[in-house]
C-alpha cells in the first residue's frame, strides 16, 4: 500500500519563494492550516500537495491539491543567483536555525522517539535508529531539497545528493567521537568536572552537548527530561567560563523541549486547556511582576495556576538571567497562540474572556520580559477578533440567559477586547441587542418594580461609558436606553405618582434628584422630566420650611439648579 502524506507550502512576501510549512498525514489538518496561515496574514500564498510514495522507486510523486492567494509571485521571477547551499559543514546542522529546520523535517519521528533535534545530532544511538528506520531520512532530505532546489535553480537529484553526503559526514563525525570514547559521561565523571575539564577545548560545545543528551536520554516523558536538564543545571560549575559553556550545552535542549507543544503540555499537565497553559507560561516566565500582580488582583489570581514541581523549579530559574533563548521560546509560542484561533477555553465562552483579560494584565505587567509592548497589544487585537465571531457571541449569551443579562455580558465582552475595528463591532453587537424588541418587551413587562426597571437602565448606561467605547459609538446607546426608560416610566406614570406621594418632602426631592442625575434612573427623557418636577417642587413657598432640617436634599437641589443653569 503506498504510503501517502500532505505537505503545505507558503509564500510569506509577494515574489518570495516557496517554503515548507508543515507535512501531515491528515488532509483536512493541512488544508485547515492553509486557510488559518491567510487569514492571519503570515503568508500572501499557499499551496497543499499530495505527496504519494512509490515503492518500486523510493520517491515520492507530488500533485497539487490546493492552492489559493498570490500562487503566481505577483511579479516575475528574477534570474537565479549562483549561491551555496545553506548547510555546507557538518557544524552547520548544529546552528538553532538548522535544528529548528530538522525539527520540523522529522517532526513524525522525533516524537515518536521523544527526543529533540539537539538529541538527534548528540546521540549514536538515536542517529542508528534514524538510519534503520527505512523512509524517514530519504523523505526529509527530498522535502527540503524541493524548495531549495527551486531557490537555486538546480535539480532536486542534486540538492538531495549534496545534503546525503553532508549527513553522512556529521553522522561519521559522531560516531566516530563515540568509538574513541571523547562523549563524556557526566553520570560518572560529574557535569562540572567535564565541564571544567572541556572548557579550553574547541569541540566543548559539541561535546558537552553529547553528554548532555546522553544524561536525559533514559527520561521516560518531556517532563522528566526537564528535571534532568535542571539537574544539570544545579551542579554546574561555578568558575565563569566554565559555567557558561555547561549551561549553554543545557539551553538549547531545554528550549526546544519548551518551545514544542508537546514539551510544555507534559511539564504543565494542562492537556488541551490552552487558556490554562498559556497562564502557567506566563507566570512562568514573568517573575516578580506577574507574582506582585496575581497578589493584589483577584481575577488575575483566580486564571493563574499554581506551580508545582518541575515548572516551579524551572520558574526559578528564568527569574533570574540565564537561559534567554528558552524565555525567547516561550515568549514566542504564546505569541503564536494569541495570535492562533485556538479557543482559550473552549466549553466556557465566559471563562475565556476572563483568561484572556488576566493574560493581557499579566503579559503588560511583565512587558520587556517576555513579550515587547507593541506585540501585546498587536496579539490581543488580533486575538480579540476571533471574540467577536457569531460562533463566539453563540456560545457567550448561551440559550437561557434574559435580554437584559446577554446586554450585560456584551457591555463585558466590549470592555475585554482591543482595538477600534473590534470595538466598533462590539458597538454593533450591543446596538443589535439594545435595540430589539425582546429586551424593550422584557423590561416593560417584567415583575421587577419601574423603581428597579430604571435603576437596571442607569447601571447599563454607565457600564457601557466604561466599556472602552468610542463616544461616538456609546451615546446612541446610552440614547437608546434613555428612550426605554421612558416607555417604562410612562406605563406606571412613576413621576407623576412620586410628586403626589404622601412621603415626606424631602423623600420625594432625594428620589426625583437621583432619577434627574441618571443615577436612580436613565439619563433621557425620564432624567430631564424629573429635573423639571424636582425644581418645581423645591420652588414652592411651602417648600422652603421643611426643607430646613435636610441639608442633604438642599445639596442635591442646589446641584440641579447648576445644571439647569
Amino acid at each position: 500500500m503506498s504510503q501517502v502524506h500532505y505537505e503545505l507550502f507558503v509564500r510569506r512576501k509577494v515574489g518570495a519563494q516557496w517554503t515548507l510549512e508543515i507535512a501531515s498525514e491528515n488532509r483536512a489538518h493541512a488544508l485547515q492550516v492553509a486557510e488559518d496561515v491567510l487569514e492571519q496574514g503570515r503568508a500572501v500564498a499557499v499551496r497543499v500537495s499530495k505527496e504519494t510514495l512509490d515503492p518500486s522507486t523510493g520517491e515520492y510523486k507530488s500533485i497539487a491539491i490546493f492552492t489559493k492567494g498570490m500562487v503566481d509571485g505577483g511579479k516575475p521571477k528574477k534570474e537565479v543567483e549562483e549561491r551555496d547551499p545553506l548547510c555546507v559543514q557538518p557544524a552547520d546542522l548544529y546552528t538553532a536555525h538548522a535544528r529548528d529546520r530538522i525539527g520540523r523535517l522529522l517532526e513524525g519521528w522525533l516524537n515518536r522517539h521523544k527526543a529533540t533535534p539537539f538529541e538527534l545530532l548528540h546521540r549514536p544511538d538515536l542517529v542508528e535508529q534514524l538510519e534503520a528506520s527505512g523512509t524517514d531520512l530519504q523523505h526529509a532530505l527530498q522535502k527540503i531539497a524541493i524548495p531549495e532546489a527551486e531557490a537555486r535553480g538546480q535539480t532536486v537529484h542534486e540538492v538531495i545528493r549534496h545534503f546525503q553526503g553532508l549527513v553522512e559526514r556529521t553522522v561519521a563525525n559522531l560516531m566516530k567521537s563515540f568509538k574513541k570514547g571523547d562523549l563524556p559521561d557526566l553520570d560518572k565523571e560529574g557535569f562540572a568536572k567535564a565541564a571544567e575539564r572541556l572548557v579550553a577545548d574547541p569541540d566543548r560545545a559539541f561535546l558537552l552537548g553529547a553528554g548532555v543528551a546522553a544524561s536525559i536520554a533514559p527520561a521516560a516523558n518531556w517532563s522528566e527530561k526537564i528535571a534532568r536538564l535542571l539537574d544539570l543545571a544545579d551542579a554546574a560549575p561555578t568558575e565563569p567560563r566554565a559555567r557558561a559553556a555547561a549551561l549553554g550545552a543545557i539551553e538549547q535542549p531545554l528550549a526546544e523541549i519548551i518551545g514544542s507543544r508537546a514539551g510544555m503540555a507534559d511539564l504543565l499537565d494542562t492537556k488541551d486547556d490552552l487558556g490554562s497553559t498559556l497562564a502557567a507560561m506566563t507566570r512562568m516566565t514573568g517573575g516578580a511582576a506577574v507574582e506582585a500582580l496575581i497578589r493584589i488582583e483577584a481575577s488575575v489570581r483566580g486564571c493563574m495556576p499554581e506551580l508545582s514541581g518541575t515548572a516551579r523549579r524551572l520558574s526559578e530559574w528564568l527569574a533570574g538571567d540565564d537561559f534567554p533563548s528558552v524565555r525567547k521560546a516561550i515568549a514566542e509560542r504564546v505569541l503564536t497562540e494569541l495570535n492562533g484561533v485556538r479557543r482559550l477555553k473552549p466549553s466556557d465562552a465566559e471563562a475565556e474572556i476572563e483568561f484572556l483579560r488576566a493574560l493581557a494584565m499579566s503579559l503588560t505587567a511583565a512587558a520587556g520580559r517576555i513579550l515587547q509592548a507593541e506585540d501585546i497589544q498587536g496579539a490581543f487585537t488580533t486575538r480579540s477578533k476571533t471574540l467577536l465571531n457569531g460562533d463566539f457571541i453563540e456560545s457567550l449569551l448561551g440559550r437561557d440567559r434574559s435580554a437584559h443579562e446577554e446586554i450585560k455580558m456584551l457591555i463585558r465582552l466590549a470592555e475585554n477586547v482591543m482595538g477600534a475595528v473590534n470595538k466598533r463591532n462590539a458597538s454593533r453587537w450591543l446596538n443589535a441587542n439594545i435595540s430589539a424588541m425582546r429586551f424593550e418587551k422584557e423590561l416593560r413587562q417584567g415583575p421587577d418594580s419601574p423603581v428597579a426597571k430604571l435603576s437596571h437602565l442607569a447601571v447599563l448606561q454607565r457600564s457601557l461609558t466604561r466599556s472602552g467605547l468610542v463616544r461616538e459609538d456609546y451615546e446612541p446607546l446610552c440614547a437608546k436606553l434613555g428612550d426605554i426608560g421612558a416607555l417604562i416610566e410612562a406605563d406606571s406614570r412613576l413621576l407623576t405618582m412620586l410628586v403626589r406621594a404622601p412621603a415626606p418632602l424631602p423623600h420625594r426631592l432625594t428620589l426625583l434628584a437621583k432619577l434627574a442625575m441618571g443615577e436612580a434612573g436613565p439619563t433621557g427623557p425620564v432624567a430631564d422630566r424629573a429635573r423639571v418636577e424636582a425644581l418645581k417642587l423645591a420652588r414652592d413657598p411651602g417648600s422652603r420650611e421643611q426643607l430646613q432640617d435636610s441639608p442633604q436634599t438642599m445639596d442635591l437641589i442646589k446641584t440641579l439648579v447648576g445644571q439647569a443653569a
